[in-house]
C-alpha cells in the first residue's frame, strides 16, 4: 500500500498520530508528516500496519492522508 500525506490540508488536530505513531508524527506546528521521513509526502506501508492508516486516512478531518492498494 502507497501512503501520501498533504501538509497543506492538514489542521493539526493530531488523530493520525494517535491512531497510529509508528507511521505518523508531527512538525512543532502539529503538521502531519511520516516517522522518520519528515520531507517525504508518499511512503510505502508495511502489510501490517496498512490497517492503522486505513483508519486514519478515514478518521481524518480534512482529507490528509490518502492511500493506494498496490
Amino acid at each position: 500500500m502507497k501512503c501520501e500525506i498533504i501538509p497543506e490540508r492538514c489542521i493539526a488536530c493530531g488523530l493520525c498520530q494517535t491512531i497510529a505513531p509508528e507511521i505518523f508524527d508531527y512538525t512543532n506546528e502539529g503538521i502531519v508528516l511520516f516517522v522518520g521521513e519528515p520531507e517525504a509526502t508518499h511512503e510505502f506501508i508495511p502489510k501490517d500496519q496498512q490497517s492503522a492508516v486505513i483508519e486514519s486516512a478515514k478518521r481524518c478531518p480534512s482529507h490528509a492522508i490518502l492511500y493506494q492498494n498496490s
